[in-house]
């Protein structure tokens, strides 16, 4: 049987922590019931030593969850539409987390297939959509597990927590790097943070995206 999570296994350098939580699974329970990702695909962030990450100029209201304790979730939304999560690590008051990129849906595959398409219109013929597109990405995994801003700062840990994680049994020997995922810094994140962990030859794993330099456009008279 497969052991749950401890804050042991969080209070590590954040390199450490991202590669052990492929294959592990995370559970959460919310209603209408659980629903249960085997992760495929995280990225790490180091905190005040990365310019990807959210603390890199230091602590907010938003960022505050990402200072501990190890283990907690940090739920931010992006874009005005997504929830992303990510699990923290490291010792309290460092600001370390892994995002959840991508994941396979293993239990509670119709409650996630509700959550992903509640709001599109029915329509005559549409095929369903493939098992490996359910989690695949940040916000479509977060949505299929049901993760809200309401989920920030649970900690899955706890026996009586509504997230839990159960990590892999064993090694994972089939593990790929490279860099992150449309994140941009000093001298290019792509060279200097290949710090995007996943399982190879998973259909579930979102494809790369280099990150693209905004530009700003001078204002017409």
């Amino acid at each position: 049987m497969s052991p749950a999570a401890t804050p042991a296994f969080f209070d590590r350098p954040v390199l450490e922590v991202a590669p052990d939580l492929l294959g592990a699974v995370l559970t959460a329970t919310f209603d209408p019931g659980p629903v249960s990702v085997r992760l495929t695909e995280v990225e790490a962030y180091d905190g005040a030593e990365d310019p990807g990450s959210h603390a890199f100029r230091g602590r907010t209201p938003r960022n505050s969850t990402m200072f501990g304790p190890p283990g907690s979730v940090y739920v931010y939304f992006t874009y005005g539409m997504h929830y992303c999560a990510n699990l923290v690590c490291g010792p309290p008051g460092v600001a370390r987390a892994v995002l959840l990129r991508a994941g396979e849906i293993v239990d509670g595959d119709p409650i996630a297939r509700a959550r992903r398409f509640h709001a599109r219109p029915p329509g005559v013929g549409k095929a369903p959509t493939p098992d490996r597109l359910l989690a695949r990405g940040p916000a479509n995994l977060a949505k299929a597990l049901g993760l809200t801003g309401v989920a920030n700062g649970l900690d899955v840990t706890a026996a009586d927590s509504a997230l839990r994680l159960v990590v892999s049994p064993g090694p994972i020997e089939s593990v790929r790097t490279g860099p992150r995922v449309g994140v941009a810094g000093p001298g290019g994140d792509a060279i200097r943070y290949p710090w995007r962990f996943w399982l190879a030859d998973e259909a579930s794993v979102s494809s790369y995206r280099p990150a693209v330099k905004r530009v700003r456009r001078p204002r017409t008279p």
